[in-house]
């Protein structure tokens, strides 16, 4: 097949435009063509804000040059990761003027909340599911904490949905869990277009040497619990260390709680290879999240090498950990049944180890590259049953 593949990348990199790598090269060495178009987030900076909204609604430059591309290579599929906010929806339509189907990757809630977390003032936020316009998200400044872009972010969501967008565009949408393709359904997708299939990571290999410390590795701001994980630490004194990975808007934070806490090491930012390594030593994967996560390729590396995890029992997570098998499940942001989830581990270091040994079974039984590349296809064979129909 000849694959086109469209991302608008990030300025921070993150598990998005990884996965968009990873599926690339998967699909190339089981020998696809691949067309790469993308975008990246560093242009923002040279846009004047009306210029940037109405880009957000529809990039002429976008569609023209990938009504062009399409034009030119006459791909099999549009496979679809990020148009926020370069590529916009007209990218669809510039894939369906040359009758490509067309598939979306729903790597976050953009399509049903404008700041795409459902998390608002340090909560989980509901409030603009559902709702034509989105008006919630702009009055409380959701994105970028400024009403202005809130309201670009309104205007693009709103004028999709009225032009029905979403449901005459994208031939089949990819949640990433079965809690995800929920919400996408109560926001108003179709859900006969919607399939679950998980993301996947080249398999790190397994356990080294274990050593008795927890690891954190996310970004360090209010929706990744990074209060909720201190306070537990500093509950659970010298019983177990605690290793963060990461950087962030609560940087500063860490810092000033790590320089009390003897039990608690901050590296900053880290290499995957050695973050990967630190995977590897380390007992368990603390994930303590306050808001609806998506699918954090973290867990799956985690599951590669056979590192339990310990996370809120919240959205995504209570479907990806399974309690007693991969990991354990808390309260969320409660610091105190955190602390003594660790402790229960701790202190049953049998079934400790066999957590380990499901995290590694989970792996090899949803997430190898081989069964993705499975997925994947299966996924492509529909969008393209449905843009022949």
């Amino acid at each position: 097949m000849k694959i086109l593949l469209i991302h608008n990348e990030y300025q921070q990199p993150g598990g998005e435009d990884q996965v968009f790598a990873a599926e690339a090269n998967l699909l190339e060495d089981h020998g696809h063509e691949i067309l790469r178009y993308s975008v990246h987030n560093d242009q923002i900076a040279r846009m004047n804000p009306v210029s940037l909204a109405g880009t957000t609604v529809w990039s002429r430059s976008s569609y023209r040059e990938l009504k062009a591309l399409v034009r030119r290579e006459q791909p099999d599929i549009a496979h679809f990761h990020n148009t926020f906010p370069l590529i916009s929806p007209a990218g669809y339509y510039a894939a369906k003027a040359g009758n490509v189907p067309v598939v979306q990757t729903l790597h976050n809630y953009r399509l049903i909340c404008p700041n795409a977390l459902f998390f608002r003032d340090g909560h989980v936020c509901e409030d603009c599911l559902g709702k034509t316009p989105p008006w919630p998200g702009v009055l409380h400044a959701c994105y970028r904490g400024s009403r202005q872009a809130s309201g670009a972010v309104a205007a693009m969501l709103t004028a999709h949905r009225l032009l029905r967008t979403w449901t005459r565009m994208v031939d089949v949408y990819i949640a990433l869990n079965e809690f995800a393709r929920g919400k996408f359904v109560q926001g108003g997708l179709p859900a006969e277009k919607i399939i679950v299939k998980p993301n996947t990571y080249p398999d790190p290999g397994q356990h080294e040497t274990v050593r008795n410390n927890a690891l954190f590795v996310g970004r360090l701001s209010v929706e990744k619990g990074i209060d909720v994980l201190l306070e537990a630490w500093e509950r659970l004194g010298d019983r177990m260390k605690l290793t963060i990975v990461g950087e962030g808007p609560m940087a500063d934070v860490v810092a000033e709680r790590t320089r009390r806490l003897e039990n608690v090491e901050w590296l900053g930012r880290r290499p995957k290879e050695e973050v990967l390594e630190l995977m590897k030593r380390a007992g368990m994967l603390v994930f303590p999240s306050v808001w609806y996560e998506g699918f954090p390729m973290t867990i799956v590396e985690a599951y590669g090498v056979g590192l339990p995890i310990v996370a809120s029992n919240l959205g995504s997570l209570a479907t990806l950990v399974e309690p007693g098998r991969t990991g354990l499940l808390f309260r969320p942001n409660d610091p105190g049944d955190l602390a003594a989830k660790v402790r229960w581990a701790l202190d049953h270091p049998n079934e400790l180890d066999n957590m380990r040994r499901g995290a590694r079974k989970e792996f090899e039984a949803k997430y190898t590259a081989e069964q993705n590349y499975g997925r994947l296809l299966g996924v492509y064979r529909v969008a393209s049953e449905r843009a022949g129909s």
